[in-house]
């Protein structure tokens, strides 16, 4: 179940254990936004709390919080749905466990463009179905190549799973890319699973829904949260959306393992979705501000070729030139200065050489962790040379 990149997250827990201890230590190895739950909602929960909004809720979710997402995929997708194509889950994370677990069956094949975020491995599986990675190449700056995806289709191909924008690229699949996809998921009659957890987040460029798609609404299961757009990861409240038939699989894989989630977070994210949050485009616009910074300060270091993120709040930096694996690179990096990064190699193979660098984090520690990243370079790179 831990999947082969569990082992990167030992520095990660490493740098929390010496911060917790009083180490000077920056993290930048985590995507947990560094902003508090607007205001509005963290109110409406606490109101909720107090008026006993505190008992068993539907399976599926409560009528007002899928009709609250139903009209945010509508407005945001072009795919008009209602209530009935939607499950509420425990995060995105549930979300895509239970796409994996209600599409997939012993002996399929589900293809994942890799980079991915490292979850997928586990949780698909999970299902017992084999999972195909189809690399990105970083020459490509991580690009989908259509005719290596297709190149993977075989008889026992069952679904195509990606994340757009992706975590840990920041890549933004364009329309065209999409509909490469979207033809050869109707060609070989194939599932698709879309991650849309960072479309509100984008900097260059649009995000197109893949399930807007013509002849797509039937084979598309869509998956989001308010975790990353509403600083809200603690929260739990994600969504799944699909075909009416599958959302009732989805309920009874939720009356084995989740039974319904808490009502009053369920209400209070509904207002979310249901209200204007200023704070939201306010978070995107300072996560663009962080990743020209990042950019700025790491771009031109000898030894690293820096990824623009089209989107998110991550950056993939090439440390190969500088003689080093990302692992030994970030290990020594972390020893030597207290700045935490994660060893992309984490999403695959196709990420060999490369950190992903986290702007979670207030615009000082930013960059007082770039300052530290760009000496530590310059002087491992000096010593190379």
């Amino acid at each position: 179940m831990a999947g082969e990149g569990a082992a990167a997250w030992d520095l990660h827990v490493e740098a929390l254990t010496q911060k917790r201890a009083g180490r000077d230590v920056i993290i930048l190895s985590i995507g947990d936004p560094d902003f508090d739950t607007p205001p509005a909602i963290t109110e409406e929960a606490v109101r909720l709390l107090r008026d006993g909004d505190t008992h068993y809720a539907d399976i599926l979710g409560l009528p007002r919080a899928r009709a609250a997402v139903a009209a945010q995929h509508t407005r945001l997708t072009g795919q008009t749905i209602g209530p009935e194509q939607v499950a509420i889950m425990s995060g995105a994370q549930s979300g895509l466990f239970a796409a994996a677990m209600n599409i997939l069956d012993q002996g399929d094949e589900a293809l994942v463009l890799e980079p991915m975020y490292v979850t997928y491995e586990a949780t698909i599986q999970a299902s017992g179905a084999k999972l195909v990675r189809v690399p990105l190449k970083a020459a490509n700056n991580f690009r989908l190549d259509l005719a290596n995806l297709d190149a993977a289709i075989t008889p026992k191909t069952r679904a195509i799973f990606f994340a757009s924008p992706s975590n840990p690229t920041g890549v933004v699949l364009n329309r065209a890319d999409l509909e490469g996809i979207a033809a050869l998921a109707k060609k070989h009659d194939l599932w698709v699973v879309s991650d849309e957890v960072y479309s509100t987040i984008i900097f260059d460029g649009e995000h197109v829904s893949i399930c807007g798609l013509d002849g797509m609404a039937e084979r598309t299961v869509t998956i989001n949260s308010l975790s990353k757009s509403h600083a809200m990861t603690g929260w739990r409240f994600g969504w799944l959306v699909g075909p009416e038939e599958l959302i009732g699989h989805v309920g009874n894989l939720g009356l084995a393992n989740m039974y319904g989630l808490p009502p009053f977070i369920q209400n209070a994210s509904a207002a979310a979705l249901e209200s204007d949050i200023p704070q939201v485009e306010e978070m995107r616009v300072i996560y663009q501000r962080r990743r020209d910074m990042t950019m700025a300060a790491l771009g031109q270091l000898p030894g690293i070729i820096c990824r623009s993120p089209a989107a998110g709040m991550f950056m993939m930096a090439d440390v190969r030139g500088t003689g080093m694996s990302g692992n030994d690179f970030a290990w020594a990096l972390f020893r030597e200065t207290g700045v935490a990064t994660l060893d992309a190699t984490a999403f695959g193979p196709s990420a060999e050489g490369h950190l992903r660098i986290s702007f979670a984090i207030d615009e000082k520690n930013l960059s007082e962790a770039c300052r530290r990243i760009a000496a530590f370079t310059r002087g491992l790179v000096g010593k190379v040379a």
